[in-house]
């Protein structure tokens, strides 16, 4: 009986999403062997562990997390944009800490929602977080909450 409704279920099943979810899983699960890989800095006899390690991981991955699309172009104008913005905030955020009358001022900044529900705002929330001088405090339905070292300057 079950085969019956595993076919039924994958005769519904469009044949790109499965291969989306195939290759999905496969690219997980050979990040999860590299990363394996680095943490024991090569060792082939570690590997009696790492295997199952890493297919529980991947599997356990495909699970919790479906398969997501990343733009490549959208990464491309990401990654710059973040390191631009990491450089200015540390910088800020020394010039702060070492002027002598500390010109901090700490408060609560609330940013409107103009994302999707779901991993894109979850994403927000945590490249905030990795900014200097911000720090996710809420993540709501109707908007992010930041920890800002100076709520009189508003450009988020």
């Amino acid at each position: 009986m079950r085969t019956v409704d595993r076919r039924q279920r994958l005769a519904f099943t469009p044949r790109d999403t499965v291969f989306f979810q195939l290759r999905s899983g496969c690219l997980r699960a050979v990040l999860f062997a590299l990363m394996w890989w680095i943490l024991t800095d090569g060792a082939i006899a570690s590997w009696w562990v790492g295997a199952p390690v890493v297919l529980f991981a991947t599997l356990v991955s495909v699970v919790l997390l479906p398969p997501i699309t990343w733009s490549l172009p959208g990464v491309v104008r990401f990654v710059p944009f973040f390191l631009w913005r990491s450089l200015y905030g540390g910088v800020d955020v020394a010039r702060r800490a070492m002027h002598p009358r500390l010109p901090i001022s700490p408060g609560l900044f609330c940013y409107q929602w103009r994302l999707p529900p779901g991993l894109p705002r979850v994403f927000m929330a945590n490249t905030v977080s990795l900014l200097p001088g911000t720090l996710s405090v809420e993540l709501g339905a109707d908007g992010l909450q930041v920890h800002v070292l100076d709520e009189r300057k508003n450009c988020l």
